[in-house]
């Protein structure tokens, strides 16, 4: 298994969504902010979405809203919820086909410099959910449908050999349940997380 300084590459994005979705728990969103300051984030809990999903955005037709659901795999798609709360979604699959993997959750090994005057338990849950994680990370609309790694700004990277040895020895237990927050489609098993980590969303 790859080295958690290599990058992800769009080709192993090329893949259903439900695949996708729990070989991304491991895996590092690593930000850097205009500033200079870089903040790694270990991904652990996500969703997926995607063709003759009723919960998915693009299940009834292409607009120009879902559009950067269809591809290519590797790129951003950013949606906007309640009308304040960004959430980053992957975009995988075959170019064409609308399919994308919500990023619920980040265990963060450090918290930018801004919210480091906060208590341990705070930071700790920083990103505990798709709208705080974008908050965190600096997320909004005008990252919709661009390509991970553009200008370096946000790269994801694969997990680490240790990861994932921890993962075939049972040290780590990753969880497989229904997604949350939805109305429609609440009984596919699409959501995944990795067991005791205090930024899991919701146990």
């Amino acid at each position: 298994m790859s080295g958690n300084t290599q990058i992800v590459e769009s080709f192993w994005l090329a893949r259903p969504s439900t695949r996708v979705a729990p070989d991304l728990l491991g895996c590092s969103l690593v930000r850097k902010f205009p500033d200079g300051e870089t903040i790694r984030a270990m991904i652990v809990e996500t969703e997926a979405y995607g063709p003759f999903d009723p919960a998915c955005h693009a299940y009834t037709r292409r607009t120009p809203r879902n559009e950067a659901m269809f591809g290519p795999a590797g790129r951003i798609y950013v949606y906007l919820i309640y009308g304040m709360y960004h959430c980053l979604n992957v975009v995988t699959d075959a170019d064409g086909v609308a399919s994308a993997v919500l990023i619920r959750a980040l265990q963060l090994d450090a918290v930018p410099q801004r919210f480091s005057h906060l208590p341990e338990k705070v930071r700790s849950r920083l990103a505990s959910g798709p709208g705080k994680l974008c908050k965190v990370l600096e997320i909004d609309r005008t990252w919709n449908g661009l390509a991970l790694g553009t200008g370096e700004a946000l790269r994801l990277e694969h997990r680490s050999e240790e990861f994932q040895q921890a993962i075939e020895s049972g040290t780590i237990n990753i969880v497989q349940t229904s997604r949350i927050g939805i109305s429609q489609g609440i009984d596919l098993p699409w959501r995944w997380y990795i067991g005791n980590y205090p930024a899991v969303s919701k146990f």
